[in-house]
């Protein structure tokens, strides 16, 4: 799709992602750019840059997605959708029926809202979670779903939703499987932190990052830049009810993360190793990137030391801030 001067939606704009395509839109000539966001997960912040851009707005009655008549309303005149708003994975196990809610129910509403606004099309926010733990390697799109918990139950669902709506009725989309996705606006606060941020936790504490197990488990790490830049490159493409992995299709191990983690901070730490919870449940998951890269032009830019570079820097100057904040409210 053309998306000179048009109005996109961004739907969970606010959050990791969706910030993040925010400002890789904003470099983009489109007319207008409205994000729909409950801020729950999500922060003004994370627009800071975002809204000093007279085309972005935060769409003003507030709502999220188990309301379909503000989403509709939301959707008014938009040409394109991204759908980013979601509970995350330990979240969906500690909370099942909210998750249902949310993630399923939730995601029906936008595809209704779609249809019911003739949005031009929607591009979806799925995960690799739906392959579960890699039966082969690199992980293509056609990886059966091996998917052993509720998070990624709730993204098979969207998928298959989106691909019944494209079929019923029309509605032009495309899926992102995102990969490890890692980088600038993370949480580091909390109870559902990703791994790094953990590991960068445990170095700031002086105590070096813990593995659970021996550190061989490997993933496929993918800078959250390049996810942004993915969701444009898929809301540009011609591509229709298709779904794409996300990813850079290289492999990185659990240990080879927490000794660059070491080596980029510059602590003389070592690494922590505890006995590997069986809760653990996927190992190995490497993307192969050849489908993006060849339908809808997506090839990951930001190499793994350069991705963690940023983060620590973003993470360094935020709780910087945090703090100011903090010992100015106590004086």
């Amino acid at each position: 799709m053309d998306i000179t001067g048009k109005k996109l939606v961004v739907v969970g704009g606010a959050g990791l992602i969706g910030s993040h395509t925010v400002d890789r839109l904003t470099r983009e000539d489109v007319g207008e750019i409205v994000i729909y966001d409950n801020f729950t997960r999500g922060s003004t912040g994370n627009l800071e840059n975002a809204l000093k851009d007279p085309r972005v707005r935060v769409y003003d009655i507030g709502g999220d997605i188990t309301q379909p008549d503000i989403l509709e309303s939301a959707f008014q005149g938009a040409d394109g959708v991204f759908h980013f708003a979601a509970l995350w994975l330990l979240q969906c196990h500690e909370y099942p029926q909210s998750a249902f809610k949310v993630n399923v129910e939730g995601t029906f509403n936008i595809l209704q809202a779609c249809v019911a606004k003739n949005v031009s099309r929607l591009v979806y926010s799925s995960s690799a979670s739906v392959y579960g733990d890699a039966v082969s390697e690199p992980m293509g799109e056609d990886h059966p779903f091996m998917n052993k918990n509720f998070y990624g139950a709730t993204k098979i669902a969207g998928e298959a939703m989106a691909t019944a709506f494209h079929h019923r009725y029309g509605l032009d989309f495309v899926g992102l499987r995102y990969m490890n996705v890692y980088g600038p606006r993370q949480d580091y606060q909390g109870a559902y932190i990703a791994v790094i941020m953990k590991m960068l936790d445990a170095i700031d504490r002086g105590e070096g990052p813990t593995i659970m197990g021996d550190g061989s488990e490997a993933f496929d790490f993918v800078a959250v830049e390049d996810c942004a830049y993915a969701n444009v490159q898929a809301m540009k493409s011609a591509a229709t009810a298709q779904f794409y992995n996300v990813g850079t299709g290289k492999r990185t191990s659990l240990k080879e993360i927490a000794e660059k983690l070491l080596h980029l901070t510059g602590s003389n730490q070592t690494v922590n190793y505890a006995p590997r919870s069986q809760a653990t449940l996927v190992r190995n998951r490497i993307g192969d990137p050849a489908k993006a890269s060849r339908e809808i032009d997506f090839t990951a830019q930001i190499d793994l030391d350069e991705g963690l570079r940023r983060l620590i820097d973003w993470r360094a100057t935020h709780i910087e801030a945090v703090e100011h904040r903090r010992a100015k409210s106590r004086s």
